[in-house]
């Protein structure tokens, strides 16, 4: 009696169809026009920048190939990208970082000379 419960109870586990559905991989926040457009207004500050503009142009990005490649942002990585600008630093080392060095490798010959 037991195992007819329990082979009928794994019968009806079987026999129930299951289906996989596709999941997103990314959440897509429901983004306004209007915030659309001043988040393509942020990128495209930055962008229009000239030093920017001519790091892009050194490697041969026109300035309608910018503008065609952020336009086919989708809103979470339009979104993304200008809440994130702020943290996007220039490539080298700043004038603080080249002190810091060199009173560094000065320690470091001090500590050679007197050891």
């Amino acid at each position: 009696m037991k195992r007819s419960i329990i082979l009928l109870a794994l019968l009806a586990c079987i026999a129930v169809p299951t289906f996989a559905a596709p999941a997103p991989s990314k959440v897509v926040a429901n983004q306004s026009i209007a915030s659309r457009t001043a988040d393509l207004a942020v990128v495209h500050d930055v962008v229009a920048n000239e030093q920017v503009a001519a790091v892009l142009a050194a490697h041969g990005f026109t300035q309608e190939q910018v503008n065609t490649r952020i336009a086919q942002l989708s809103n979470h990585d339009l979104h993304q990208l200008a809440q994130n600008l702020n943290q996007v630093q220039a490539a080298g080392l700043t004038h603080q970082q080249w002190t810091l060095i060199g009173i560094g490798a000065l320690a470091a010959i001090i500590l050679a000379i007197v050891l």
